[in-house]
Formats: structure tokens, C-alpha cells, sequence
């Protein structure tokens, strides 16, 4: 079983966080924990595969300068077992995937994927379009504040870089859960200020935290 690093009882904090924030606004709060956003495999995959290739050629050069002679079907067969080997070693141990792709890569695939539950999540559907995603990743130790066009409208988007500051910060010390709970009162303060709770208010989208 995979572990975690969210508890029921950080759930039930972060859940709170959010239902005391969407009481003073009429915007919609939503939160997203990825253990990691891509599996990286291929990614992780490339990089062996041409370090291998890259090996190989130097080794090719330090056999010929040596005047030691190598049969084609053995070098060959070298070739395939290491990338063999090495496509293995990937395959069995997952957490090693992600060291072996470039920093820009991760913060990519982190950002797709804040976008992709944005609009899987239907926080892009609210009323006034008004909702906001409070996005965490771990593996690439990324966050980001995802926010619908009528809070754009209002809202400058460094506004949100003190939220991922928050939550980077509580991921890297290994409390995520206070990470969150901080950056819901951060953006529910921003909300009530320009979208104050008015007459007929209604929740439109689910008051907890998905891990995925």
C-alpha cells in the first residue's frame, strides 16, 4: 500500500480550512495532493539508454586506441544487456525515475498536471468563475495556485507566489497537511476581499482534499 503523508485527521483540518475560508467569500476553494505527477518511465528510460550509448562509444574509442579488438556480436550483446539491465532497474524501483530527468521536465509535468485537475475537478465550471485550485505535488516538490478567470480579473498572479511559498514550505518540512491549512486562510482572506459571501451563496464544489 502506498504510504502517505496526509492523515484522517489531516484531512478533516484541511477540510475545516476550507469551509471556515468559503464562509467569508463567495469564491471555491479546491485541494489537489500528488504523490507525483508522471510516472516518468520513458522520460528516465531515454536518459539511460543514451548514457549507455555514450559509454559504449568511449569505450569503442579506449579498446581501439589500446589496439585490443573487439568482436561486433559482443559488443553488441554488451549494449543490449546493460540497456536491458538498466530498463529493469527502472522498472523495479520507481522512486530512481525522476533523478535521471532534467529539473525543467518535472516542473512541467507538475504544471500539466495542476491544469489537468483544474479542469477534471470542475473548478473552471463556478457560477461566477470564481474558483481556485491550491495544487501540490511531492515528488517534484512543486506548487501552484490555479485560479478561474473571474478571480484573474481582479487578482494580479504574483499575488499567488506567497501561497506556494507556504505550501513548499510545510511539504519540505515534512507537514504538508499545515502547508495546506495555511494556504486556504492565505487565499481565503484574498477571496473575502474581493468576492465577500453575498445572499443565495451556494457550495459548488466538494469542501476537502483529494490525494492522488
Amino acid at each position: 500500500m502506498r504510504r502517505t503523508p496526509m492523515t484522517e485527521e489531516d484531512h478533516r483540518r484541511v477540510s475545516e480550512a476550507i469551509r471556515i475560508a468559503e464562509s467569508r467569500t463567495s469564491g471555491e476553494i479546491y485541494c489537489v495532493l500528488a504523490h507525483r505527477s508522471d510516472s516518468y518511465f520513458f522520460p528516465a528510460a531515454v536518459s539511460v539508454l543514451a548514457s549507455i550509448l555514450l559509454i559504449s562509444v568511449g569505450a569503442a574509442l579506449v579498446l581501439d586506441e589500446m589496439w585490443l579488438t573487439v568482436s561486433l556480436a559482443w559488443f553488441a550483446s554488451a549494449q543490449v544487456l546493460s540497456a536491458g539491465c538498466g530498463l529493469l532497474v527502472l522498472w523495479l524501483f520507481a522512486p530512481l525515475r525522476i533523478f535521471l530527468v532534467p529539473h525543467s521536465l518535472r516542473q512541467s509535468r507538475a504544471h500539466d498536471n495542476a491544469w489537468k485537475q483544474f479542469l477534471s475537478r470542475n473548478v473552471h465550471r463556478t457560477a461566477k468563475r470564481t474558483g481556485v485550485l491550491i495544487f501540490l505535488s511531492l515528488e517534484e516538490r512543486y506548487a501552484e495556485v490555479v485560479a478561474d478567470s473571474g478571480i484573474n480579473a481582479k487578482v494580479v498572479s504574483g499575488t499567488w507566489q506567497a501561497v506556494v511559498d507556504i505550501l513548499i514550505d510545510g511539504a519540505r518540512s515534512g507537514r504538508p497537511a499545515e502547508g495546506f491549512v495555511e494556504a486556504v486562510e492565505a487565499v481565503g482572506e484574498l477571496l473575502a476581499e474581493h468576492f465577500p459571501v453575498g445572499a443565495g451563496d451556494e457550495n459548488e464544489l466538494d469542501d476537502h482534499l483529494v490525494e492522488i
